[in-house]
């Protein structure tokens, strides 16, 4: 069997570890590998590469993709779909294996339900928000980078009688703040599930102060809803190929308002790309790896239209189409336990 790999959207730890076991697990069986660059861009150019166990063995260690990746949606127009067609159909492709976020594996689905291509997806996102699979790789690693970036802003906040304000990823999910939030015991978060209680916010940070906490850590997603900007905080009107605003800077319009409305001298980091980068934890790779092996091995099953899925500790599969279109929030339970800790 002949397999395509790419992987699209944003990169993050975990990437090559699932690439790495796709390709020892086609190996073993005889197959060979090709990997697309650039994510659906490689279908749309016609870009690929070999890919052998011994060239990506060592891989698992390396964050981000040896595949690259981008945000190209060949579904976009007619002239897009038809190279991508057009490849598949000349290298001689047999399944095609799509790692990647809701935009990644809906392109995947399409071209299985609407023209019949052999694909088979694995979830991938730090924001740990996709349906149907309980935890993404990527994630693990995320709110490990955002607990010690936060580590080490408590002791300047600290020494400053500062209040930081900490903005991370989390478009519509709150998984990474809350995490992150609970981890470095911050003294609020903000996460897009719920309405923001701003008010309440500033009267704890005062109420802290005043009862001999010097400093305060707020963290806040940015994909947060301030009633002040009328929705998301934009870094500009540009949208991606899959009709995606570019989010950023709400941490900045919450920190002028806790400094404003506290008086505490306040200042704001956002972690940005940070975030999505560096070797991937133990955890990560181990999960990346199951994740690999088992799409592989559905793709030699002949299990096609389907996504790999963590269930408790077991790996399944469910239809891509079920597995794409709706997000995954922040279950409300782990912020009723975090309000302990926002009195």
């Amino acid at each position: 069997m002949k397999i395509g790999a790419l992987t699209g959207g944003g990169d993050c730890p975990g990437l090559n570890a699932v690439i790495r076991a796709v390709v020892r697990t086609n190996a073993n069986r005889g197959g060979t590998t090709i990997g697309f660059l650039e994510g659906w861009r490689g279908l749309v150019e016609n870009n690929s590469v070999e890919l052998t166990a011994e060239g990506t063995d060592d891989i698992i260690a390396r964050g981000g993709t040896i595949l690259g990746s981008s945000r190209t949606n060949p579904f976009k127009d007619d002239a897009g779909i038809g190279k991508v067609l057009e490849t598949i159909q000349s290298s001689g492709v047999d399944a095609l294996i799509a790692i990647g976020g809701d935009d990644t594996l809906g392109v995947a689905h399409r071209l299985n339900s609407e023209h019949g291509i052999n694909t088979i997806g694995i979830p991938k996102t730090i924001d740990n928000d996709l349906s149907s699979t309980d935890v993404t790789f990527g994630f693990d690693t995320s709110i490990n980078v955002v607990m010690e970036a936060v580590d080490r802003l408590r002791t300047t906040a600290e020494s400053h009688r500062r209040v930081m304000v900490i903005e991370t990823m989390g478009r519509h999910a709150g998984w990474i703040t809350c995490f992150s939030g609970v981890s470095t015991a911050a003294d609020y978060f903000l996460i897009p599930e719920e309405k923001p209680d701003l008010d309440y916010m500033c009267q704890l940070l005062k109420r802290r102060r005043q009862n001999g906490k010097m400093y305060g850590i707020v963290i806040v997603s940015e994909g947060v809803e301030l009633p002040s900007a009328d929705g998301f905080v934009t870094q500009d009107a540009e949208l991606d190929e899959f009709g995606h605003v570019k989010l950023g800077g709400v941490g900045e319009i919450v920190a002028e308002l806790i400094e404003r409305r506290t008086g505490i001298e306040t200042r704001v980091v956002t972690l940005g790309h940070l975030q999505r980068g560096g070797a991937p934890s133990a955890y990560d790779r181990v999960l990346g790896t199951r994740l690999g092996v088992h799409a592989a091995r559905l793709a030699h099953e002949g299990r096609f239209g389907q996504m790999v899925s963590l269930r408790g500790t077991q790996i399944t599969s469910v239809a891509l189409g079920d597995a794409v279109g709706e997000m995954r929030t922040l279950e409300p339970e782990f912020m009723e336990e975090a309000r302990e800790f926002f009195t």
